[in-house]
């Protein structure tokens, strides 16, 4: 099944979603930060078909979530490592994790649980203000145009009505 493009919309989160918003990815990436490096053990792990992994790793590595490192010369092979970009994305899949763990939580309870290096404390993830520090939810913000705000793809009933993207009336 083909997917929508994203690639038109002047929406950072349409823009994420067309890096990221393939099914498989947010699971990959997951798996790469959680040390598996290599084709087989991703794949064996995922029970994914080995052509769509390898789609799927050339798109985050065109993307520049994932790079390849090669650890190998005969046959050469490669591992696969997140970039600063993949770093800056497993935040966002633990808050991810976090609503699933609430919301969508599978049969016996969470999988996983986080611990903080620096305080040595289990934590759940959330959005926190970057000024403050405080927790935010969606009550607690307003949003106001940026310096990209256009009507497009995405955002055009949206600024049709006077509304910054996301802002609710």
């Amino acid at each position: 099944m083909q997917r929508t493009s994203f690639a038109e919309m002047h929406c950072s989160i349409g823009q994420s979603l067309e890096r990221v918003g393939e099914w498989w990815t947010p699971l990959i990436v997951r798996d790469v930060y959680l040390g598996l490096h290599r084709f087989d053990d991703i794949a064996e792990n995922l029970g994914i078909s080995r052509n769509l992994l390898t789609r799927r790793l050339d798109a985050l590595i065109t993307d520049g979530i994932l790079e390849r490192r090669a650890y190998q010369e005969r046959p050469l092979r490669h591992e696969y490592h997140l970039t600063e970009a993949g770093e800056e994305l497993v935040p966002v899949l633990m808050a991810l994790m976090a609503w699933g763990d609430k919301w969508a939580t599978p049969v016996g309870g969470p999988p996983v649980r986080l611990v903080h290096h620096e305080c040595g404390a289990e934590f759940t993830p959330q959005v926190c203000c970057s000024a403050c520090g405080k927790a935010v939810t969606a009550a607690d913000v307003t949003v106001l145009p940026g310096p990209g705000a256009a009507s497009g793809p995405g955002t055009r009933v949206l600024a049709r009505r006077g509304l910054a993207p996301y802002e609710k009336s």
